[in-house]
């Protein structure tokens, strides 16, 4: 877009100002001097470039200089010059604090519908008005990645201002929402493009050195995009809950969790009745529960779940048949292992043995 023309308005009587002071050297009056700050305002509001405005003061400046030369004294031109710096340094205040004002107030707009949007607190026909705005087209099907780092993030800190470089950098044309919220980086980007959060996770992933990144299913419509937004975060939720140190979660692979756990009294009664009897061994029911985790795990295979316990196949071969003693249940037979390895997802999602059931 074209800069708006600049017109000689904007510099008020700054050329009667430089004549009175060439015949009298006096300094800028305070009036004088806001009303120099109230110029700079406008011509931000504008929405001039101050490198112009100046340049503008400067030609101004030398058209009149002939005229004020002929007082020729050196006292004059250094009064001059003094009055050419008070005006310019006024001019430049108001613009700043204009532009700082305007800044204040996209950032505030902009948090306020981000919160907006990924609360789904707003009339979703005004929010989809509001989307456009912020490059999103809420019509269309969107996905949201949302990354957890060792810290909280703000949008100012050098973490989020690094990843959104990055992806300008990659993909300067595409319509892509880079925020942060409640401490995590988060990325709104069209479904139809899951290239630009595969993007985003590598390097977010690496920016908060090695932190966890959830995706959700792309949805359609102004409610798609907290729909999106709350699948990531029960992604990164389940993570915590179950163990999971993917680098980067799919809510997509993670859909059966929900499904086990939306009879919550069901499976706990599947907890208590299958590995409530691992709590008669000694050490309690954890070290078992465990073995029994990473066997599944490990696909079921003795000597890889021996490696990643540091045991021998020996004392893992112990640690199931005390396992099938107990329980009644063989993790090695198959008409067992699924109702075995339900349970104990179970078990991991309510965090049991630790929390009573």
């Amino acid at each position: 877009m074209a800069e708006p023309e600049i017109s000689e308005a904007l510099l008020g009587d700054y050329a009667r100002i430089l004549g009175e002071v060439a015949d009298t050297g006096r300094r800028l009056t305070r009036e004088e001097l806001e009303t120099r700050r109230s110029l700079g305002r406008q011509a931000a509001e504008a929405g001039h470039q101050l490198r112009a405005l100046v340049t503008l003061h400067l030609s101004v400046t030398r058209s009149d200089w002939p005229r004020i030369a002929l007082a020729g004294a050196d006292t004059v031109t250094d009064s001059v010059l003094a009055a050419v710096e008070q005006a310019v340094d006024a001019f430049a205040e108001g613009f700043e604090r204009a532009q700082r004002l305007t800044v204040r107030r996209e950032e505030a707009a902009r948090r306020e519908f981000i919160d907006d949007l990924l609360y789904g607190r707003s009339d979703l026909g005004r929010l989809a008005e509001r989307a456009t705005r912020f490059g999103l087209r809420l019509s269309r099907a969107h996905a949201v990645a949302v990354a957890a780092g060792p810290e909280a993030y703000t949008e100012t800190d050098a973490v989020p201002r690094q990843v959104e470089a990055a992806l300008l950098a990659r993909f300067s044309g595409r319509k892509i929402l880079l925020t942060t919220k409640d401490g995590r980086l988060v990325c709104i980007a069209p479904g139809s493009q899951p290239d630009v959060l595969r993007y985003f996770a590598k390097q977010a992933h690496a920016a908060t050195d090695g932190g966890q990144v959830a995706v959700g299913r792309p949805h359609r419509g102004p409610g798609g995009v907290v729909h999106s937004y709350d699948e990531a975060l029960d992604a990164l939720d389940l993570a915590g809950r179950l163990g999971l140190d993917d680098p980067v979660l799919y809510s997509a692979d993670l859909l059966i969790y929900p499904v086990l756990t939306r009879d919550r009294q069901a499976m706990a009664d599947l907890v208590r009745s299958e590995l409530g009897p691992l709590q008669e061994a000694r050490g309690g029911a954890e070290p078992l529960l465990k073995t029994l985790s990473v066997y599944f795990d490990a696909g079921c295979v003795a000597a890889e779940t021996a490696r990643r316990l540091t045991l021998s196949v020996r004392a893992l071969t112990y640690r199931l048949e005390r396992i099938h003693q107990l329980t009644g249940s063989d993790p090695s037979d198959p008409a067992h292992r699924y109702t075995l390895q339900t349970a104990v997802i179970g078990a991991r999602l309510l965090d049991w043995p630790a929390k009573e059931l």
